[in-house]
């Protein structure tokens, strides 16, 4: 008698189960190369420099910024002598706040 816990290894493999083992590995192998972009893209971007804003604004002789902040139509600044200073989007100095 024959053991039926043992197949024969000769019986062809159906249509469906063979349509399920190609698509398992196309969807693995275009996982890797999905992960592997994402990877290759995170490390482009994080090896990039920053990119900061220029802002080219005169402030008194003998004043260094010491913080700044730039929005769309202005440039603050905060000198070292504890003054902000409010540039318009043309560098202009249009005013100055004692912070002190």
């Amino acid at each position: 008698m024959t053991d039926p816990t043992q197949g024969d290894d000769n019986l062809p493999e159906p249509a469906n189960l063979r349509f399920l083992r190609i698509l398992v590995t196309v969807l693995t192998g275009t996982m890797i190369v999905g992960i592997i972009g994402i990877f290759v893209l995170l490390v482009m971007r994080l090896n990039a420099p920053a990119s900061v804003p220029s802002f080219d604004v005169a402030l008194p002789d003998g004043v260094a910024p010491h913080s700044t902040s730039i929005t769309a139509d202005r440039i603050f600044v905060v000198g070292t002598d504890g003054t902000l200073y409010v540039f318009s989007s043309d560098r202009v100095l249009t005013q100055t706040v004692p912070l002190d």
